[in-house]
């Protein structure tokens, strides 16, 4: 009995021990809590950076921080920031740490939309340009779905922004206007002199143009920039406010306007360098500075003005060639052929215009190969996200059966039925899950298949350049070799896209069957026939899905010799397909009996037609007239 009782007192001393130390824990985390929140709010300065990033390292080595997980977010993502102000690689480090411990919790939302920018942020500076938007959006999309989240105005406005910029930069521009009216309301509440105010203005200046929307649309926010400037002329840098006039004025055609904002934008980069901004940034900005002025000038026909800016822009090229981006290059090829071009040397001026093609290209090249290794990276973050939702929902089921188990004989039913909804609620996950790996993939197929096309696009155009050229007809070659690039350009802006507007779509195939006309000397005549009352721009398609079919009816059914050729392209909406009709006027009896050709880009395209689903059809025919007719049927939702 006696060893009874001292087991006893054994056990209860041991259970008070525990309780001490659980009392402890808290008391020391809920310390550790008020510290963490008053060091929030210090701002961060040059003169006080060492001092809180020592005491931010001394919080991190804390051994009781790691186990409560949203603080030690914190300690991580406030390291973070300071490490990222001087451009120290441990910022990284600390940012992804603190994804790793916030993303597995439930709620949270403040904490994971600071981390989501942050790491946004990272990604942004590694050149990762949809990976950062990727988690640039998540953190957007706390921002604007949930209205009890603690953030402050200011952190709001960042996000959305940040979020806009980011998906402007992987052309989703519709997506990036609406997250900025979103932001418009939050940055008005900022205090006056904010930058926000700023910002948020021209976000919405460049989205506008790079919508192509009318200059009337980019007006009210000029106006309002403008004001903003005069209000406070010391806290704002009028470099945006000039450069926010540039593409007003270049909408409007009010060339001088935009010589004499473009002029006050080069001296303040130019007095940048003078006073040591000279980072690769600022030598880009003042390279392309000289070259718009140069194209200004030429297009205002003052050639000796535009002379002394592009050499102003080759002496910059020499001095800083490892600084300045490729891609900046094909301003000044392209302004340096339109000299050429304007003082009758059009030999250098074709040449100049082939190597910025040739640029241009492997400029695309390189950003399509990025951006699908981004693609899978986001595959794989995904991937890992469903896996961490998958997790977090066996643990609550083990927690419940626990709880459960331990009153098995009074709830023994409900167990069973609890068991029953679990295995059907994982059964169902888990072919939602199949379900939208395969709707990924299939997106993947269709980009990659793509992208297999448009070089063979590229190279038939240039083989109909290059006849141009060999024959001596230098003014169809400018011509042609000007639409091709506006073409060209179109394609460049709708290839990140994997579905574009119809309008936009009959917009490539109009350019794309002019330069064919050019290519043919006007030896056939076509129409693209459209429903008027239905709204084009809502309707979307699979970009450079029909201009294989049109291209095989020109080369296949068109009888170029008698001159009196047709394509008809007829585009009709039913429910929810569009169904677009080819037809050809057909060639001579003896032509038309040949074996049917089917060209890479035609394979391709019914390739990418299949993947569509079963609802897309693909039907080809001998017309009445003699001609053929190839039916299309492109389902137009759930894709």
């Amino acid at each position: 009995m006696r060893n009874i009782f001292y087991a006893l007192a054994l056990l209860i001393s041991i259970f008070a021990s525990c309780q001490d130390s659980h009392r402890a824990a808290l008391q020391i985390t809920a310390q550790l809590s008020e510290r963490i929140a008053n060091l929030e709010k210090e701002g961060i300065n040059p003169q006080n950076h060492d001092s809180l990033k020592q005491v931010w390292q001394q919080l991190y080595v804390n051994p009781i921080l790691p186990s409560d997980s949203v603080l030690y977010t914190k300690v991580n993502y406030q390291l973070a920031r300071l490490y990222g102000m001087r451009g120290e690689d441990s910022a990284v480090f600390h940012v992804k740490k603190a994804l790793d411990f916030i993303e597995p919790t439930e709620g949270n939302l403040d904490e994971k939309a600071l981390v989501y920018n942050g790491m946004g942020n990272i990604l942004s500076l590694q050149a990762k340009a949809h990976e950062a938007s990727y988690y640039y959006n998540r953190a957007a999309a706390i921002v604007l779905s949930d209205s009890l989240v603690e953030l402050s105005p200011e952190a709001k406005s960042v996000m959305l922004l940040s979020a806009a910029q980011s998906n402007n930069r992987t052309f989703q521009l519709s997506l990036a206007e609406r997250m900025i009216r979103r932001a418009i309301p939050i940055c008005d509440s900022l205090p006056e002199g904010h930058i926000s105010h700023q910002r948020v203005l021209v976000q919405m200046i460049q989205t506008l143009r790079a919508l192509k929307q009318p200059a009337d649309s980019i007006a009210p926010y000029l106006t309002k920039l403008e004001s903003l400037h005069q209000k406070h002329p010391d806290k704002y840098n009028p470099a945006y406010l000039y450069e926010s006039k540039m593409f007003y004025f270049e909408k409007t055609n009010q060339n001088d306007s935009l010589l004499h904002y473009q002029l006050l934008k080069t001296r303040m980069d130019e007095a940048g360098l003078l006073v040591g901004m000279n980072n690769s940034t600022a030598m880009n900005n003042l390279y392309v500075d000289y070259c718009n002025i140069a194209t200004t000038y030429m297009l205002l026909n003052q050639i000796a003005p535009a002379e002394r800016y592009l050499r102003k822009a080759s002496a910059l090229k020499k001095e800083q060639q490892n600084k300045l981006l490729s891609e900046n290059d094909i301003y000044y090829q392209k302004a340096l052929a339109t000299l050429y071009s304007k003082k009758g040397q059009k030999d250098e001026a074709i040449e100049l215009l082939n190597n910025a093609m040739q640029l241009e290209e492997s400029i695309y090249q390189k950003q399509n190969t990025q951006a699908v290794a981004e693609m899978n990276a986001l595959y794989q973050l995904q991937a890992k996200d469903r896996s961490i939702q998958t997790l977090n929902e066996n643990i609550k089921i083990n927690v419940l059966q626990l709880q459960k188990n331990r009153l098995w004989l009074i709830v023994s039913f409900l167990t069973l039925g609890l068991l029953a909804f679990v295995i059907f609620f994982l059964f169902y996950s888990q072919k939602q899950r199949r379900i939208r790996q395969e709707k990924e993939k299939v997106v993947l197929q269709q980009q990659l298949l793509r992208t297999q096309m448009e070089p063979h696009f590229i190279f038939n155009t240039l083989s109909a350049l290059q006849s141009f050229v060999r024959f001596d007809q230098k003014e169809r070659a400018i011509k042609y070799l000007n639409r091709f690039s506006r073409l060209l350009r179109s394609s460049l802006e709708l290839s990140r896209e994997r579905l574009v507007p119809l309008d936009e779509e009959i917009e490539t195939l109009e350019n794309y069957l002019s330069l064919q006309q050019m290519r043919f000397e006007q030896a056939f005549a076509y129409e693209i026939i459209s429903p008027d009352e239905q709204d084009l721009s809502a309707i979307r398609v699979p970009p450079m899905l029909i201009q294989p079919f049109v291209e095989n009816a020109i080369l296949h059914g068109i009888d170029m010799e008698s001159e009196s050729g047709k394509i008809s392209i007829t585009f009709d909406l039913k429910a929810d397909m569009l169904n677009v009709e080819i037809r050809d006027s057909g060639k001579p009896i003896n032509e038309s009996t040949k074996p049917d050709h089917r060209s890479l880009s035609g394979t391709i395209s019914r390739e990418r037609l299949h993947f569509l689903g079963k609802k897309a059809k693909l039907r080809s025919i001998t017309s009445a007239e003699g001609g053929a007719v190839v039916l299309l049927s492109i389902p137009i939702e759930g894709f």
